[in-house]
């Protein structure tokens, strides 16, 4: 078999992770040291943004986290390397999509402990570099979590909540490496997809047009406030043809990396989008003000088209640039006190 091997950084970040499960809130830190630069960039959602070295990742996010979930093990769903095409190829990153559970034993960012098991959704990316970690995008679903601890920041949604799961193959861990034919199919077929989204005026229906590089099954994993979709017909009626007439005017702002390995590949961006709310997404009236999105998506390629996508969306990054602070608003509603 012909492969591109990436062992040395799948078993760095592997290490790290059972590394991490094992310390207590009190190591994060010392743990991050050892597998991290000491100024290792870190992207996070909204709260956290940006954070440089291990010490400020550990006692922003880390030990905070593992404070409040208790026995906290990381159940990954997908797992897998690859060079970014975004600079040619030069920079390798490892990616880990699945869920951080534990016992939502204290509250963490206010949100009120359940005291039962919580599943955050989480997506990483992480460029190693001479045997270290130098980079990371770490996207997490904060509103799926408060939805599990009883507080419901939005209305209705327009696809369905879930606890998500990962592929339906079962194939998404890629301990192995795959062999290195696959990872530029999967590249052209999410490069396919993303031109046909930057060009809205397709002589076609919307349907037609997901059809070109979606198979008629696809599955869209959405953020908690959109939620999960299940066929081209209603992908497009629960969340591409709404998303597009509530955002008319929108700039693309790039991506940092996109790779694949396999059959699995993605992306991220800070921003990946600047958008103009005209009203309508997620329930909302127009504010008049523009919004940054920060987005994962990761994919599932099945033949020569698109399968299954798994989406990461900072939601109270972009409300708060509205002017609508939903984390705040919805403790307060509950009468929660931060």
């Amino acid at each position: 078999m012909d492969v591109i091997g990436f062992q040395a950084e799948k078993r760095l970040v592997s290490e790290m992770y059972a590394a991490l499960e094992a310390a207590p809130a009190e190591g994060v830190g010392a743990v991050l040291g050892r597998f991290m630069s000491p100024d290792c960039l870190w992207r996070g959602f909204h709260p956290f943004h940006e954070q440089t070295g291990s010490a400020a990742i550990a006692d922003v996010f880390w030990a905070p986290l593992k404070t409040s979930l208790a026995k906290m093990q990381r159940r990954q769903d997908i797992f897998f390397a690859g060079r970014n095409q975004l600079d040619g190829f030069e920079s390798t990153w490892v990616v880990s999509m699945g869920h951080l559970m534990g016992l939502f034993d204290a509250p963490w960012l206010g949100i009120p402990a359940s005291r039962k098991i919580a599943m955050l959704r989480y997506c990483e990316f992480s460029r190693v570099e001479d045997g270290q970690i130098v980079e990371q995008a770490m996207f997490f679903d904060i509103p799926h979590l408060m939805v599990q601890a009883g507080l419901n920041p939005f209305g209705p949604q327009t696809g369905q909540h879930l606890v998500q799961p990962g592929p339906r193959t079962h194939d998404g861990l890629l301990w192995e490496d795959a062999e290195k034919d696959e990872a530029p199919k999967t590249l052209d077929a999410i490069n396919a997809m993303i031109g046909d989204i930057a060009d809205w005026s397709l002589p076609m229906s919307l349907e037609d047009e997901l059809r070109r590089t979606w198979h008629e099954d696809m599955l869209w994993w959405g953020p908690e406030g959109i939620g999960a979709s299940y066929t081209i017909e209603r992908y497009a009626k629960q969340h591409s043809g709404p998303f597009r007439d509530a955002f008319q005017t929108r700039t693309f702002r790039g991506h940092i990396a996109k790779l694949a390995e396999g059959n699995y590949g993605g992306f991220f961006g800070w921003p990946n989008l600047t958008l103009e709310h005209k009203g309508g997404f997620m329930g909302m009236p127009a504010t008049g003000q523009s919004g940054d999105m920060r987005v994962i998506d990761i994919y599932r390629r099945d033949g020569d088209k698109l399968a299954e996508n798994w989406i990461f969306i900072d939601i109270l990054h972009f409300w708060n640039m509205q002017g609508v602070d939903l984390l705040t608003r919805t403790l307060e509603t509950k009468g929660v006190v931060r």
